[in-house]
């Protein structure tokens, strides 16, 4: 079975494409061009997918997922071994479904008025100061863990929350003193296989 991971370099794709380079599963990593919403062959992507945002992931039968939290438990759930998710039907696991439900309203759509360019100013302040109070929560929720956000075991709401770490800093957000937040990321950040991820999006 190969996958198909439809990507733009450094947004929420490279959740899944983390989750996808630690599974250990074959697969490929498609561009798609924001501004043109095109690929590399010419292909538009809106033919793909007509929301026009990714990720999308494509199984092997030609199925897709699009929404970041249900493509990485897919995945997770292709390579059992890896521990990327709890097993299903585990308390873990609905854990795993918490912590990607808050990432995905919480924090990531959070950064949405950030980068629109017609959102006020205030507006956007109103939307930085709650931001930063989401992810000082996360940080006191991460003190004495010493591993990753779940335990023992690297996991996929881990992927995902080092991918939305990521944006602060483009928006002028200050997140650094949040200790705790930031050993996790850089436990992550020295994982082989997000190395590579990172080196294949060109965000290194």
């Amino acid at each position: 079975m190969s996958l198909k991971l439809y990507y733009v370099p450094g947004v929420c794709s490279l959740s899944p494409h983390i989750a996808l380079e630690e599974s250990g599963l074959p697969y490929s990593a498609v561009l798609m061009d924001p501004k043109t919403h095109k690929l590399a062959d010419g292909t538009d992507y809106y033919s793909i997918n007509p929301l026009g945002y990714v990720p999308l992931l494509e199984l092997a039968d030609g199925s897709r997922l699009r929404e970041g939290p249900a493509i990485v438990q897919y995945i997770a759930d292709q390579a059992p071994q890896k521990n990327l998710a709890p097993a299903n039907g585990t308390l873990a696991r609905y854990h795993l479904i918490e912590w990607l439900a808050f990432m995905s309203s919480e924090l990531h759509k959070g950064f949405s008025p950030l980068f629109n360019p017609d959102a006020s100013d205030a507006f956007k302040a109103a939307a930085k100061a709650r931001l930063l109070g989401r992810f000082q929560w996360v940080d006191g929720e991460l003190k004495g863990r010493s591993n990753y956000l779940m335990g023992e075991h690297f996991t996929v709401a881990d992927a995902y929350l080092f991918t939305i770490c990521n944006w602060p800093a483009r928006v002028g957000l200050d997140i650094s003193g949040l200790a705790n937040l930031a050993a996790l990321r850089e436990r992550i950040a020295q994982r082989p296989a997000m190395q590579a991820v990172l080196k294949a999006e060109g965000l290194v």
